[in-house]
């Protein structure tokens, strides 16, 4: 698969950062230092990398249903670790926000 690079730009952030197609939006931000999602399943079935997709377009591999119904699909909402850019991307970050209390270190989370 040929690579392509894109720009993507989380709401209220002001720059934007670059991604490839083939790296998932959840690990283009990890790349870029934007550690606002918690470490979860990245297969789509934990949900702790919402996103809404304002502007652009994505390519998604399967999500639960649990967490992404078909409704909110058409509305834009995708997780992150389940979508790749397939153009320059603005989207909202609207997951569970990484949590760096003790409790949640002691649990794993962070």
């Amino acid at each position: 698969m040929k690579s392509f690079m894109y720009k993507l730009k989380m709401l209220g952030k002001k720059n934007f950062f670059k991604a490839i197609n083939i790296d998932h939006i959840l690990k283009s931000m990890e790349k870029n230092g934007i550690d606002i999602a918690p470490n979860g399943c990245y297969g789509g079935g934990c949900g702790v990398c919402k996103i809404k997709i304002l502007h652009g377009e994505t390519q998604t591999l399967s999500m639960s249903k649990k967490y992404i119904n078909e409704e909110e699909k058409t509305a834009g909402y995708v997780l992150a670790c389940r979508a790749f850019p397939k153009s320059d991307i603005e989207f909202e970050f609207v997951g569970k926000p990484q949590c760096k209390t003790k409790e949640k270190k002691k649990y794993g989370f962070v």
